[in-house]
């Protein structure tokens, strides 16, 4: 890895998979996505895709938006990625609100939940996310 001048001071280059945020670059296949993580994060993500893979089972996996989402019925049904302090879940805005109460405790924003590195992912959870959002796709009307 090189160096760069910022302003006279010279710094390390990040490697180009990596992009400030510790977040990976645009993946072009979800292998190549997990492929540019670090070991620790690479192992905590491939558990998350795990726990989501079981809770709906049929759902095939691909990239959308540069990062590795879920789909199923040919409908997006919930975004993953891993950043440098945390792992994100996009199941939506709806999911969100509605599963609110079980969300106390976690970092979330509109339609996305972060859970942090380090820690032990609450499969439960993340599992209950999940067929939330099925029960949102597959609802009368939507």
């Amino acid at each position: 890895m090189g160096t760069t001048k910022t302003r006279g001071r010279a710094r390390a280059k990040r490697p180009s998979s990596a992009r400030k945020g510790g977040r990976p670059r645009r993946a072009a296949s979800v292998a190549a996505y997990v492929a540019s993580l670090p070991p620790a994060r690479r192992r905590s993500f491939q558990q998350l895709r795990r726990v989501i893979r079981a809770a709906a089972p049929g759902a095939e996996e691909g990239i959308s938006y540069g990062i590795p989402a879920f789909r199923l019925d040919g409908r997006l049904l919930v975004w993953c990625a891993a950043f440098k302090e945390h792992l994100s879940l996009f199941p939506g805005a709806a999911v969100v609100r509605s599963q609110a109460a079980a969300l106390k405790g976690y970092s979330i924003s509109k339609g996305t939940i972060r859970f942090p590195l380090g820690g032990t992912l609450p499969i439960r959870l993340i599992a209950r996310l999940v067929r939330a959002r099925i029960a949102e796709l597959r609802s009368p009307g939507r």
